[in-house]
C-alpha cells in the first residue's frame, strides 16, 4: 500500500507549538514511529505552509496512491480549493486533526473538507493518523 500523509500549516512546528494542545513529539520522530509499526507498507511524508502546495500535493498523489491521510490544519476551515482537490481525485482521504476541533473555537468547528473526505478523526493526538493509516489496511484487506 502507497499512502501519503499530507499536514498543512504549523504543523512543522509540532513539539515545539502549543504541547498543550498538539503534545511535545515532533511529527518527523512521530512518523519514524509509524514507519517502523507498518513496515510493510510504503509510507510518505508531506508537510507545507502554503495552499497550492498542499493541492497540488493532493493531485499528484490522487490517482496513484491508495490513501491520503490529511491534516489541513487551519485551511480546513478556509480552503475551497483543498475541498475542491480532495473532490477531485480518485484516491481517498481521511481527515485528521490533533486536538478535538469541537472543543476549540468556534470558527474551527466548521469543516470546509469534510465533504469529500471519506471520514475525519478528531481529537485523538497523533494517534490519529496511527488510526487512518489502519483504517486503510483494513479497507485493503477486505478488498483483496
Amino acid at each position: 500500500m502507497k499512502i501519503v500523509i499530507i499536514n498543512g500549516p504549523n504543523l512543522n512546528l509540532l513539539g515545539k507549538r502549543e504541547p498543550s494542545i498538539y503534545g511535545s513529539e515532533s511529527f518527523d520522530a512521530f512518523f519514524s514511529r509509524l514507519k517502523a509499526s507498518f513496515p510493510d507498507h510504503q509510507l510518505e511524508y508531506f508537510q507545507s505552509n502554503i495552499e497550492g502546495e498542499i493541492v497540488n500535493k493532493i493531485q499528484e498523489t490522487g490517482f496513484s496512491y491508495d490513501g491520503i491521510i490529511l491534516n489541513a490544519a487551519a485551511y480546513t476551515h478556509t480552503s475551497v480549493a483543498i475541498s475542491d482537490a480532495i473532490a477531485a481525485v480518485q484516491t481517498p482521504v481521511i481527515e485528521v486533526h490533533i486536538s478535538n476541533i469541537y472543543a476549540r473555537e468556534e470558527f474551527r468547528h466548521k469543516s470546509i473538507i469534510s465533504k469529500n473526505c471519506a471520514g475525519m478523526i478528531s481529537g485523538l493526538g497523533l494517534e490519529g493518523y496511527m488510526l487512518a493509516l489502519s483504517y486503510f489496511i483494513h479497507q485493503d484487506q477486505r478488498h483483496a
